[in-house]
């Protein structure tokens, strides 16, 4: 009784015991007395209990409040299970057949879905709302026809990138903001099965002796997946999404990534065959970026196109996009980024994109651009144009050639005419920082100098970032190369401090 009492005082109620100041349990000792004042009354024992009494009962009430919400996602995950046993052992061949049209008969599908919930809800004691009906259904076509718990978030073009930390947490990116998701998998083994769906098609694998692995899905969007014994919370697959609509550079104009005199500027560069390296930290809008930049390139250009996982989405008619491949079981029959460059080189290229330089296929890629493949686009992790440069060093050097380091360095100055620095500022917003020529050697330094750059100039009461781009006011070494391909710019385009 002396218990059931206890409960009732911390939830508020009142008792007999209560007009009994000698039976009223004994508070912790503060660490400081306040001693009291006639301009500020001591805190009374009763205000001190009130102030408990709320508490607790605030307290009872979100752990009930949650207890709820976890006994009804139980019952709808049982009654998931009970609908998926039942259609697989009461599937007639002709609903079968409808199954097997996947995708193209998904109404259909979704009524044989309905039919079997029904039956096993009239059968056993679950009740459900229209609404949750509706979701029962839709979650269950998405395990038959798609990526399951994923499903809804890959269907949702605000989210940009999804991020599974094991099968009960799963993270989204939405307007540049990290947000926690309602959406869980049921356990280790439902999360393995989603990940096996993704690579089968692609003929790739991912199991304890290849723990990690590279993917796209079939919209495009890049999969990069890394399961146990190397990821401790269980199997995390990171999606980076891309919009169902190419971007073109007057999207990036609005969403503020640079302004109209430096797109005006990039599609010169890109029509006067020049060869420009984005640099920038993960997720700044590099791939992105590379794609709009592609798309100034005349469609009677033959472009062979790179990549560890097929991500850009050319326009033009004349494109050959190469995939490398990872070893197969017996660790054999690996191609790499180097040898499809090399490859390349024989394919009679007018332009080579290469989707990211990360190790030896930077010194390929050098040679490609020093020996007539101008025009050449591609992409490195960097935080700084001055910090890119120094990459390059450093992955020409992992190729295994023993060079003078003034060799690689005459290589990457004479390589490289543009570095386009972009980074994702604090708010999440997407901007290219610098425009940055690459004009030659001085010495045993590679000298540059930056012709556009973002100047932030505060962070708004809504954590929004304040700036302007402006030009520099110098006229680049290359415009030699926009007379010969017939490009002019106004005289007035690189004035000095010049804002937007």
């Amino acid at each position: 009784m002396a218990r059931s009492l206890s409960l009732l005082e911390r939830l508020g109620g009142k008792t007999q015991q209560d007009k009994q100041p000698t039976e009223r349990p004994r508070l912790p000792k503060p660490e400081a007395k306040k001693t009291p004042t006639p301009q500020q009354p001591a805190e009374t024992y009763t205000e001190k209990q009130i102030q408990q009494e709320r508490e607790a009962h605030v307290e009872a009430s979100a752990f009930a409040g949650r207890r709820a919400l976890t006994s009804r996602n139980d019952v709808m995950q049982e009654l998931k299970l009970a609908v998926h046993r039942r259609i697989v052992d009461e599937m007639t061949p002709e609903e079968q057949q409808v199954l097997v049209r996947g995708e193209d008969a998904r109404d259909q599908i979704k009524n044989i879905i309905s039919v079997y919930s029904n039956r096993e809800m009239a059968e056993s004691a679950y009740t459900l709302s229209r609404g949750e009906r509706l979701q029962l259904v839709d979650d269950i076509s998405n395990e038959l026809l798609g990526l399951g718990p994923l499903e809804p978030l890959l269907q949702n073009d605000s989210i940009t990138e999804i991020m599974v930390n094991g099968p009960k947490q799963i993270f989204i990116e939405q307007k540049g903001k990290l947000k926690l998701s309602d959406v869980h998998f049921y356990d280790n083994a439902h999360l393995m099965n989603i990940i096996e769906r993704i690579l089968t098609p692609l003929g790739r694998r991912v199991d304890e002796s290849s723990p990690l692995v590279d993917a796209r899905l079939a919209d495009g969007s890049r999969v990069n997946i890394i399961i146990p014994p190397l990821s401790l919370v269980g199997p995390a697959i990171t999606i980076r999404k891309f919009s169902k609509k190419p971007l073109s550079i007057k999207d990036l104009i609005g969403f503020g990534t640079l302004n109209e005199d430096m797109a005006t500027f990039l599609e010169a560069c890109v029509k006067a065959r020049l060869n420009i390296l984005v640099s920038g930290g993960t997720g700044s809008g590099k791939t992105t970026t590379l794609n709009v930049l592609s798309s100034f390139i005349p469609h009677t250009d033959r472009i062979v196109t790179i990549e560890d996982a097929a991500e850009l989405r050319l326009q033009q008619i004349h494109v050959v996009t190469l995939e490398s491949r990872p070893a197969n079981l017996e660790g054999q029959g690996a191609i790499t980024i180097r040898d499809l460059v090399k490859n390349a080189l024989r394919m009679r290229p007018d332009r080579i994109i290469v989707g990211e330089v990360r190790a030896g296929e930077a010194l390929d890629m050098l040679q490609a651009m020093n020996t007539g493949h101008d025009g050449s686009l591609t992409t490195a992790h960097a935080n700084t144009p001055r910090d890119v440069l120094s990459r390059l060093e450093t992955m020409v050097l992992m190729a295994g050639m023993e060079l003078p380091v003034r060799a690689v360095r005459t290589q990457v100055s004479s390589a490289i005419d543009l570095i386009l620095q972009q980074s994702r500022i604090r708010d999440g917003t997407r901007k290219i920082t610098h425009i940055t020529e690459v004009q030659g050697m001085e010495g045993d330094t590679i000298v540059t100098q930056d012709l556009f750059r973002y100047v932030q100039e505060r962070i708004d009461e809504k954590g929004k970032s304040v700036g302007h781009y402006e030009s520099m006011g110098l006229m680049p070494n290359f415009m030699d190369k926009f007379q010969m391909n017939g490009i002019e710019l106004p005289p007035s385009f690189f004035t000095s401090g010049r804002k937007r």
